[in-house]
């Protein structure tokens, strides 16, 4: 019997035989389509269609096709060191290098022939062309098949998972548990590489913006050194994964893990301050991403540098914004905020300038209901006296380009992830990031969560053109992530989340976003300490 399927990317309908996979549809593109939708789920090419749908085909240039990519490059990478090194060594996927995956081995540091070894391996395993099979198995049946491998965070996980069966994907005689879908066969996987990083090795990726090219391979030599922070905070409060977090919280000890997690702020933020101090800085420029807490970490810095006998001002960098009809429209039409061109920066360091001379300034203030500058506060600097000043432009060189470099302390903050859901599904700082604002958008501004979805892809460029290319310039990273938050998070943004439409172009993203919430239990906000950066999204902040 042939069922009617509605192509949406060519705006065309064809017929198929019911019960029939999208494969061989895909294959006909010839554009190299990875995974799809059909009738706004987004599943793999495999799933036998039988009813009329609606389909849209995504290849590595879309979010959903590179994630489906980068799943499937890492399975087939986890199933060559399974034979290469055997079931005892685990490998822990754990952060992303621009956008390629860090991996170690969580015991004997792999060499490089190791890493060659497992290499010609994968390349052997898409000779294969494998297909990718998604089974589905009882929860006990799947325990048993991850306990062979050692995944010990991997059957936490499952312990609270809320059905008796489960989906894991087949490939060969290997398993795997993932949150999203695969390629059909490992042949889809052509282009990758394995190199020695940091005590650990990189998995590198397609670049999705240029054909057959690898991802860049950048040194960042602060970032990492975060992250080796962020591993040993973890060891400290002895929770590195969804289920040990689950574990804490029904063991009733979450509590002191909060106390752990923000007491560790602290004592960062004391020793960014007394840095300051101690290096006798005047201009503290405070940068970083969309929702990684900014705010409230410049405000929580103000009160260590008072404790230090310092008097800190806060000044914002949006302030000095051009009026918005001297702004240039970019390519599409629309005045972008985002450019450091949109900034006056000849008025900023003439201001700063003036200011550490010890002379009086009026500041500007940036109306955004009239889209124009008018006159702020007057303000001095005396002996004691330091500049806070936040922006998304404080790591590049360009803003302060008259000011002495003696006086300037940058400080970069983004909420650094250092949970995994279990050995192989690592928790995405982008994903963190886009859920505390959404949480704090529907509070605020009542967006919904199809709001904070559809600007995302604009936010995340801009953050890729004016952030992250700056990020090494910073003097310290702080990481702003708390390893309970996703639990407190859970609890506000579900409702928001279940709010999108089935129908809308932003459904898909929600439902992905409500599958990964699953893997953590609820937490109230009432254990949170008013002065958590987590405040400055779920709301009750001491800070005003």
């Amino acid at each position: 019997m042939k069922i009617p399927v509605t192509i949406l990317n060519d705006n065309k309908t064809v017929e198929i035989e019911q019960g029939s996979s999208l494969v061989q549809l895909a294959k006909a593109r010839g554009d190299g389509t990875l995974v799809a939708s059909v009738n706004n789920e987004i599943c793999d090419l495999t799933m036998p269609i039988n009813y009329p749908s609606k389909v849209r085909f995504f290849n590595i240039h879309s979010s959903a096709g590179i994630r489906s990519y980068r799943n499937s490059a890492m399975t087939i990478m986890l199933m060559a060191a399974s034979r290469v090194l055997g079931k005892d060594e685990r490998i822990w996927v754990e952060h992303t290098v621009n956008m390629n995956f860090y991996c170690r081995n969580d015991g004997r540091e792999l060499t490089k022939a190791d890493l060659d070894a497992i290499k010609k391996e994968m390349r052997a395993i898409v000779a294969e062309n494998l297909p990718f099979e998604k089974i589905t198995v009882p929860v006990e049946r799947a325990r048993a098949i991850f306990s062979e491998y050692g995944l010990e965070h991997r059957i936490k996980a499952l312990q609270y998972v809320k059905t008796q069966i489960v989906e894991i994907y087949k490939v060969g005689n290997f398993y795997e548990y993932l949150y999203g879908p695969l390629v059909p066969e490992t042949g889809c996987i052509t282009l990758f590489d394995l190199v020695e990083y940091n005590n650990g090795f990189i998995l590198q990726f397609a670049d999705p913006r240029k054909d057959n090219e690898l991802l860049e391979l950048k040194d960042y030599p602060k970032l990492c050194s975060i992250f080796s922070e962020s591993g040993k905070w973890a060891n400290i409060m002895q929770v590195d994964s969804a289920g040990a977090l689950n574990e804490m919280i029904c063991s009733g000890k979450i509590g002191d893990l909060i106390l752990v997690c923000e007491a560790l702020h602290e004592k960062k933020i004391a020793a960014i301050a007394d840095a300051i101090t101690k290096n006798e800085k005047k201009v503290i420029l405070v940068a970083g991403p969309s929702s990684s807490g900014k705010t409230t970490f410049a405000k929580r810095l103000g009160v260590q540098l008072r404790v230090n006998g310092k008097t800190p001002q806060l000044i914002s960098l949006d302030d000095y914004y051009f009026d918005k009809d001297k702004i240039e429209p970019d390519e599409n039409g629309q005045k972008n905020f985002e450019n450091l061109e949109a900034i006056d920066v000849a008025l900023f360091n003439e201001n700063l300038l003036d200011l550490l001379e010890g002379k009086t300034v009026q500041l500007p203030e940036f109306n955004f209901l009239t889209g124009k500058r008018q006159p702020g506060r007057t303000i001095s600097l005396g002996e004691r006296d330091v500049l806070i000043i936040e922006g998304i432009h404080g790591l590049n060189p360009k803003l302060t380009n008259e000011l002495p470099e003696e006086k300037v302390y940058r400080v970069y903050i983004s909420a650094l992830t250092q949970l995994n859901l279990d050995e192989h599904n690592r928790i995405s700082t982008t994903d963190t990031r886009m859920l505390r604002r959404m949480v704090r958008d529907f509070r605020t501004r009542g967006f919904d969560a199809a709001d904070t979805i559809s600007i995302w892809p604009m936010v995340s460029k801009g953050e890729e053109e004016n952030i992250y290319p700056y990020q090494e310039n910073a003097d310290v990273i702080f990481n702003s992530s708390l390893v309970y938050e996703l639990c407190v998070i859970k609890t506000l943004v579900e409702p928001v989340l279940f709010r999108v439409p089935c129908e809308s172009e932003e459904y898909p993203e929600a439902n992905r976003l409500l599958k990964f919430l699953n893997s953590f239990l609820p937490l109230n906000t009432d254990l949170i300490p008013i002065n958590s950066l987590l405040r400055e999204f779920v709301g009750g902040s001491c800070f005003k």
